[in-house]
């Protein structure tokens, strides 16, 4: 009886998950509600004109993958899944998303930024309808009417600007705040001491000269010149900027409406260059776009094929940029007024400029979390940041080792 009803459950949770069988089209995502509302608009409006029912589901982006990653296994899932490029790597390499190659014409893929065209291992997995996903250097100007250009000038700005206002011995407002608790925030600094987390055939590279210093910055910054808070998640960050108590936070796309809706009156700029190497930091810059389920069938891959193709489209891109500030991977769509003159859209290209793309590789995942352990140990002082590149290359050979098995 028990297998009897766990079987039930599976196959009613793969009917809910996959829509191939039905006429309508899901698609899963990990937008921002901002970014939600605007999917949401453009669905309502090409399902519509075509007849068809669209069902859209938001998911945090490790569950989306997690769970796409189950669905998609067991013959379900959404017709579309849409996130970040590195997901690719590992759907691809599980047989979970269709090769793109041979059913988009080329006359619409040479709209397209190549860097808007995810491949891996010479196949095409994803249709990108936005460059970026990179951190920034976000100021607010009544704070910091100019921001500072190197590192040198950042700490000195930093200590000015961290206070004691009422005089408990606790600042109450900071010259830079990020979440510095995530390894995805320091890898800029990793890459301004001119280091990388991996090379091109997905090895890992922690181990370097690189990353010790870099990871001696962090502490530097925290508890030596103290211009960041002691203690720093996403949410304090977020929230000690837009209450206007910090002059400086490091963030993505994802947060300018935010600010935008806050009322406050920011600007862009480069992570500023490392004072020691003359070195920008390297934020990763990865395309976000649509990938197909491997299981769409026959029947259903004209309409799919068509909504992300809509989706995609200089019209929808510019639709995204007018609320989110992103950067269209369409070429047309980049040469809008709507991109051109706007400067928080210039002073993100900016940033691009000098960042590197982030590897599609599944390895990248085996990456991330052997980093975490030791870089959260050099933040809670109980390891030296030559102890972390040690370990952290270590747990990630191990990992990626277990990964090939």
């Amino acid at each position: 009886m028990k297998k009897t009803i766990v079987l039930f459950s599976l196959l009613a949770v793969l009917f809910l998950a996959c829509g191939s069988d039905s006429g309508g089209i899901t698609i899963w995502h990990q937008m921002s509600p901002e970014g939600r509302e605007v999917l949401r608009k453009l669905c309502d409006e090409w399902g519509e004109k075509n007849d068809v029912e669209i069902t859209i589901l938001y998911k945090e982006t490790e569950e989306l993958r997690s769970s796409y990653q189950t669905s998609a296994l067991a013959g379900g899932g959404p017709e579309l899944v849409y996130g970040p490029s590195d997901q690719v790597g590992p759907f691809s390499v599980m047989g979970l998303i269709k090769p793109l190659e041979d059913i988009i014409p080329d006359t619409i893929l040479k709209q397209f930024d190549t860097m808007g065209l995810v491949k891996f291992e010479g196949n095409l997995y994803q249709l990108a309808d936005r460059i970026g996903n990179h951190l920034c250097l976000v100021y607010n100007k009544e704070l910091l009417p100019e921001p500072p250009m190197n590192t040198d000038r950042m700490v000195e700005i930093g200590k000015e600007l961290t206070e004691d206002i009422d005089g408990d011995g606790n600042p109450d407002s900071y010259g830079l705040v990020w979440n510095y608790t995530e390894p995805y925030f320091f890898v800029p600094w990793l890459g301004g001491f001119g280091g990388w987390v991996m090379d091109e055939l997905g090895r890992p590279t922690l181990n370097t000269e690189a990353n010790v210093r870099a990871l001696s910055f962090l502490v530097y910054m925290r508890d030596t010149a103290k211009i960041v808070p002691p203690e720093c998640d996403y949410d304090i960050a977020d929230a000690l900027f837009k209450e206007g108590k910090a002059a400086m936070i490091i963030n993505g796309p994802w947060s300018w409406g935010g600010y935008s809706r806050a009322g406050l009156d920011f600007g862009l700029a480069r992570i500023p260059r490392i004072s020691q190497t003359g070195k920008w930091p390297t934020p990763m810059v990865s395309p976000k776009g649509y990938s197909i389920n491997a299981n769409v069938g026959p029947q259903k891959i004209g309409k799919v094929l068509d909504l992300m193709i809509f989706l995609t489209s200089s019209k929808a891109q510019l639709e995204y940029t007018r609320v989110l500030k992103t950067i269209p991977s369409n070429l047309e769509a980049k040469n809008d007024p709507a991109v051109t003159d706007n400067p928080i859209v210039s002073q993100s290209q900016s940033q691009i400029e000098v960042g590197r793309v982030m590897p599609v590789r599944p390895e990248l995942r085996a990456v991330w979390d052997a980093m975490r352990p030791p870089y959260q140990s050099v933040l809670g002082g109980s390891i030296s940041p030559q102890e972390a590149a040690v370990e952290m290359q270590k747990l990630a050979e191990k990992k990626i080792s277990e990964m090939n098995e």
